[in-house]
């Protein structure tokens, strides 16, 4: 049991510290309201359960082992980061409508649909190879010894997927009570400046720093 809290205590600190998917859901919720943001968190979970799974049955470490592999996916998943980061940039200098108050609610929300938002943090989560990393390095250190090693390491991925899943959600809730503020042209301009300066830091991070 002491065990298990010491693991939610880790990971509800990783999961708070912003970073790639806290970014592409807040980008994801500007654009497509609430679901959006929904959807995109429940991408990312899939993707991070994915990885979960892989730890289980030894590829992520596979994947850490193989250098070749390992920067093939670091390198696409980063330029995916730089592509949404170069997505928002643009509509912050060229927005797509111009209002004289506050922009259309229409506006931003059509643009995205649920599936395409799930999309963009499934390929997200996946193509961080961090996330291998992170896991076969974290979840063996609070497997029980003499356990089922497969089921617990899955199981604690799972864990870690759904409260990721619950911390973005409650993000993309919060951003979509704002929606009015953020919708105003200068404001919406002014964050969509921002994410996407912050999307294409960390693509670059990821794909410059070593592991």
């Amino acid at each position: 049991m002491l065990s298990f809290l010491a693991f939610i205590g880790m990971s509800t600190v990783v999961i708070v510290t912003p970073g790639p998917d806290t970014a592409t859901t807040i980008r994801s919720t500007l654009l497509a309201g609430r679901t959006g943001g929904i959807c995109t968190a429940a991408g990312i979970a899939v993707g991070q359960t994915v990885w979960a799974l892989a730890t289980s049955v030894g590829l992520a470490a596979l994947l850490v082992a193989s250098a070749p592999l390992f920067l093939t996916i670091k390198y696409l998943g980063a330029a995916y980061l730089i592509y949404l980061g170069i997505l928002a940039l643009r509509e912050a200098l060229w927005p797509a409508e111009q209002g004289s108050g506050i922009a259309v609610e229409s506006h931003p929300y059509s643009r995205v649909s649920p599936w395409m938002a799930f999309r963009q943090g499934l390929i997200s989560d996946l193509g961080n190879p961090k996330m291998a990393v992170f896991f076969t390095s974290l979840l063996p250190q609070f497997a029980p010894m003499g356990g089922s090693t497969f089921a617990t390491l899955l199981a604690l991925g799972t864990v870690f997927a759904v409260m990721t899943f619950l911390w973005l959600t409650f993000y993309a809730a919060a951003i979509h009570k704002v929606r009015n503020v953020l919708q105003r042209p200068i404001v919406h301009r002014l964050v969509e400046g921002a994410t996407g300066t912050v999307l294409i830091a960390l693509g670059l991070r990821i794909a410059t720093e070593h592991r």
